[in-house]
């Protein structure tokens, strides 16, 4: 699990049936120069299904591989990241 920051929403014009209704968002992993401010703790950004509703500059918990589509078991949905949780506070040490 890694700590993202949502940049945006994903639109998308054609997606698998069994992902009708998903919101997507658009988010960059933070490293941990990058949960202190530091533009340079940014990764490349990527594509995460939403069920939170995390708006723009929020910090997410995304799960991503096999465990993203751990919460929808025994169903199966072609997502590679997962937003499990938003974020109120991260305490970086």
């Amino acid at each position: 699990m890694r700590i993202m920051e949502c940049i945006g929403r994903v639109t998308l014009s054609q997606w698998d049936p069994s992902l009708t209704g998903a919101i997507w968002k658009l988010a960059v992993p933070l490293t941990h120069a990058g949960l202190n401010g530091d533009e340079n703790g940014r990764a490349e950004p990527i594509v995460i299904y939403d069920e939170m509703g995390a708006g723009i500059g929020s910090l997410m918990a995304v799960s991503e591989s096999a465990e993203a589509s751990a919460p929808f078991d025994p169903a199966v949905k072609p997502i590679d990241a997962y937003n499990a949780a938003i974020l109120d506070t991260v305490n970086v040490c």
